[in-house]
């Protein structure tokens, strides 16, 4: 450990100095997960050169910057990431950044606080998924076309056009989610996950989040933790529960086994995206479709 904070150190101290040569004029812009990423493709588009350190899959939780990580961050103009100390084990290479006077945002530090909701796992003291509340999405895209434009004002204009777009395209998103959640009876809004990365969803459209695992995927689930969720789904008769893409499926497999061995059966429902988009270039590679996807899997699951 002694040995990577070193090396990482080293290579902060040595970009400092002088960036890389830029390939155009154009932005060096680096994000963190990958619905920050597409957030940031779409309100900058050509304009920028775009990083994203997390691809598909990956738990922003357990991820680790690799030396060229650090290169990408240590050459960006600008560096966007969720914040709220989600991207718990890069929080010490962004400290180093924020040395070298980089221009860092963590876009959900930015949301009115007494909304967020509250969570003792996180130095931050708030649940940091909260890319599941539309609404906080779409301050999201505000924050990226201000700071966008600001640094470069000669694409302001394009800047704020692409917001335009993109906000109009997420209140679509709005109507048809509410419209497929509204064929759902409230007495079947009940949520069992691999961890807690919904609750700001169960929040929005009126659903009982359960997960298994907690807020962070970094705390493991026990033995008692499966047995008292899998009591829980008995007296719930809950039809379904599902897997995460960027959680091994095996805490949920166990927690399946469960409560089959109660003489009682639940289905997986599907697998969700919660702390990572699908693979790229597919729907569910981009924040609507992931997030279209997530509901209609959801809903059709329970009903």
């Amino acid at each position: 450990m002694k040995i990577r904070i070193l090396t990482l150190s080293l290579i902060i101290t040595l970009f400092s100095c002088k960036n890389e040569q830029k390939e155009n004029s154009k932005l060096n812009v680096v994000t963190t997960t990958t619905m920050i990423t597409d957030l940031v493709k779409n309100i900058g588009g050509e304009h920028i050169n775009l990083n994203g350190l997390m691809g598909s899959g990956v738990d922003p939780h357990l991820y680790k910057a690799s030396e060229g990580d650090v290169t990408k961050l240590v050459n960006a103009d600008i560096i966007f990431y969720n914040g709220l100390h989600l991207e718990g084990k890069l929080v010490e290479v962004f400290e180093k950044m924020e040395r070298q006077n980089k221009t860092q945002v963590p876009l959900a530090e930015s949301l009115d606080k007494s909304g967020l909701i509250g969570s003792e796992y996180f130095a931050s003291n708030y649940d940091p998924h909260v890319w599941f509340n539309i609404q906080y999405f779409k301050q999201f895209a505000k924050k990226v076309a201000a700071v966008l434009s600001k640094k470069d004002p000669k694409n302001a204009a394009s800047y704020l056009e692409n917001e335009k777009r993109f906000l109009a395209e997420l209140e679509t998103l709005e109507v048809k989610v509410k419209a497929t959640i509204s064929t759902l009876p409230q007495e079947k809004r009940i949520l069992v996950t691999a961890h807690d990365a919904f609750n700001y969803f169960g929040k929005q459209y009126n659903f009982e989040v359960v997960g298994l695992q907690g807020l962070s995927t970094a705390t493991e689930a026990g033995v008692k933790d499966v047995q008292r969720l899998a009591s829980f789904i008995i007296e719930k008769q809950i039809k379904a529960v599902f897997v995460e893409s960027s959680v091994p499926k095996r805490t949920i497999e166990a927690l399946q086994a469960s409560v089959k061995a109660k003489n009682h059966e639940v289905e997986i429902g599907g697998t969700l995206y919660s702390d990572a988009l699908g693979t790229a270039a597919t729907k569910e590679g981009t924040y609507i479709g992931m997030f279209e996807y997530n509901v209609n899997t959801i809903v059709n699951a329970l009903k």
